[in-house]
């Protein structure tokens, strides 16, 4: 794929952007070790990881969470 211009991107519709971020987002998260954290993003994952594992049926499966985002109807 060759570089996309803003203009070309917002040629795209919106169901394609939301396509496209959760692509980059994907190619990122497939190298987590080359996300920098900072200290303080570092205590906050700590804290919910606790938090789950303190409760791990509280929270919602990310499948869940995202269907429940593209569904809404107030966006």
């Amino acid at each position: 794929m060759g570089r996309l211009a803003k203009e070309n991107i917002l040629d795209l519709s919106i169901s394609e952007r939301i396509q496209l971020v959760e692509d980059i987002w994907d190619s990122i998260a497939s190298v987590p070790e080359s996300v920098q954290l900072t200290d303080e993003q570092k205590i906050e994952l700590d804290r919910r990881l606790d938090a789950y594992h303190a409760d791990p049926g509280k929270g919602s499966p990310w499948d869940i969470v995202r269907e429940r985002i593209r569904n809404r109807r107030d966006v």
